[in-house]
């Protein structure tokens, strides 16, 4: 194995994250399109923690950038307002107030199902090959 530096992400043995981060990070990468991630800032060593980050195009960095959808299990499909309005059609139980109420509670179950679908290690490529991190879950 190669002397790790400060910029080499392979000195990482573990990194912990929030849930709330990793949830936001996938919700937001879903809803909006843009790209949210978790990003492990150097000096790199054995434990890091992941804050949750939106990169810029043309950012240029040695931070290590960990894609939400890595760190979830079969990540669930985010609900679609459109398919909750579509169920309650078909039902005949379609109001406005409980378009809302249901969407929401969704989005409440897709949230929780992410919390648990945390996972507990990541591998990420490196210039000496994939390396594994264990993942730390706070919250």
């Amino acid at each position: 194995m190669a002397p790790t530096t400060g910029t080499d992400p392979t000195a990482i043995v573990a990194v912990a994250v929030t849930a709330d981060d990793v949830v936001t990070a996938l919700e937001a990468t879903r809803r909006g399109g843009r790209r949210t991630v978790l990003r492990v800032t150097p000096p790199f060593s054995g434990r890091m923690r992941a804050r949750l980050h939106r990169p810029r195009d043309g950012d240029e960095t040695d931070a290590l950038h960990l894609d939400p959808t890595e760190l979830v299990a079969q990540p669930p499909p985010y609900p679609d307002p459109d398919a909750t309005a579509d169920r309650l059609r078909e039902r005949g139980a379609y109001s406005t107030e409980r378009h809302h109420a249901r969407h929401a509670e969704a989005v409440r179950e897709w949230r929780a199902a992410v919390r648990d679908a945390i996972v507990d290690a990541v591998t990420i490529d490196t210039e000496s090959g994939p390396h594994r991190i264990e993942v730390t879950r706070l919250g």
